[in-house]
């Protein structure tokens, strides 16, 4: 009698193994799905559909009284030729600019005086009094600066008449009222940079600057060539952070000048806002949003793009 033909089962045993593994993955790692699901939640709700909600709306003519029209591309092509979104955008990137470089230099500065303070107690006042200003909320930093420099019984203005200086009108000289406010925000935001940089400069190895002060560098030396290369990746981190949450400057603006005098501190969110909710063009609103996004979004590429030749990692 012949003897049966074998029958090769392990093609579906493998099949049926694999495919245990994977149930058997899925229940151990339940528990990771449910600790990421909120921050995806979150994600979807505040972030990706409204990203996608403004898309939609930007190409919709709509008053929020009357029913949507779709109009295409019109909205972007009315961008262009808007004269006072392009003062908007000139200002934002002006005051973008002034903070990354006002913050990035004066947060460095600052943190290598606190840093070479031997005292542990005056480092900490230091360090205390110079955050301080950055839990304070948008509200009361903007009252307060209406107060001291009002033209009438402003303390700054005071003081700069006692020295024979001619104070100027801050937030009703178009001159004067941007100023103004990089100021406002400098002192309000300037702690946040100024931890971030105390926190670099724990990160530069305390070896390289013996070794490098056993060469013979001096203190500049030492600066260019051992500090800010070992600190480059904390430099480009508060660059980032800093453009972004420059471009987006709102709240100031809209306490102290509302945008005046003459538009001369009128921001592209300023501009959103009053085109959304003021004007209640809503679809010409989104298309400011998704400029700014774009702007926002082009800009970190080009910041990352050139870390390459400057940022050192170690």
């Amino acid at each position: 009698m012949s003897a049966a033909p074998a029958v090769d089962v392990a093609p579906g045993r493998a099949a049926r193994e694999d495919t245990g593994r994977r149930r058997g993955d899925l229940g151990r790692n339940w528990l990771g799905y449910v600790f990421v699901s909120p921050a995806v939640v979150l994600f979807v709700v505040f972030i990706g559909g409204p990203f996608l909600v403004a898309i939609g709306l930007s190409l919709f003519s709509w008053d929020m009284l009357t029913p949507p029209e779709f109009v295409g591309l019109d909205n972007f092509r009315l961008l262009l030729a808007d004269p006072t979104l392009l003062q908007a955008f000139g200002n934002t990137f002006l005051f973008a600019l002034a903070s990354v470089i006002t913050h990035v230099v004066g947060a460095l500065v600052l943190a290598l005086a606190v840093n070479r303070v031997a005292s542990r107690v005056v480092s900490y006042l230091v360090r205390t009094a110079v955050f301080f200003p950055f839990i304070i909320s948008w509200a009361a930093v903007a009252l307060l600066w209406q107060y001291m420099l009002d033209p009438s019984f402003g303390l700054i203005n005071h003081y700069l008449e006692r020295i024979g200086l001619t104070a100027p009108d801050w937030f009703l000289d178009p001159s004067w009222a941007l100023p103004a406010i990089i100021g406002i925000d400098f002192w309000h935001t300037l702690g946040f940079t100024f931890v971030i940089m105390l926190a670099g400069l724990q990160t530069v190895p305390k070896q390289l600057v013996e070794a490098a002060r056993t060469d013979g560098a001096n203190n500049r030396q030492v600066f260019w060539h051992v500090t800010v290369p070992m600190m480059s990746p904390t430099l480009f981190f508060a660059m980032v952070v800093t453009f972004i949450g420059a471009f987006q400057i709102f709240d100031p603006i809209q306490i102290i000048t509302a945008g005046g005098p003459d538009d001369a501190t009128t921001t592209l969110v300023m501009y959103l806002y009053e085109q959304g909710f003021q004007a209640f063009q809503v679809g010409y609103a989104a298309a400011v949003a998704i400029l700014v996004f774009v702007v926002i979004m082009l800009v970190t590429l080009l910041q990352f793009w050139g870390s390459r030749k400057w940022v050192h990692h170690q």
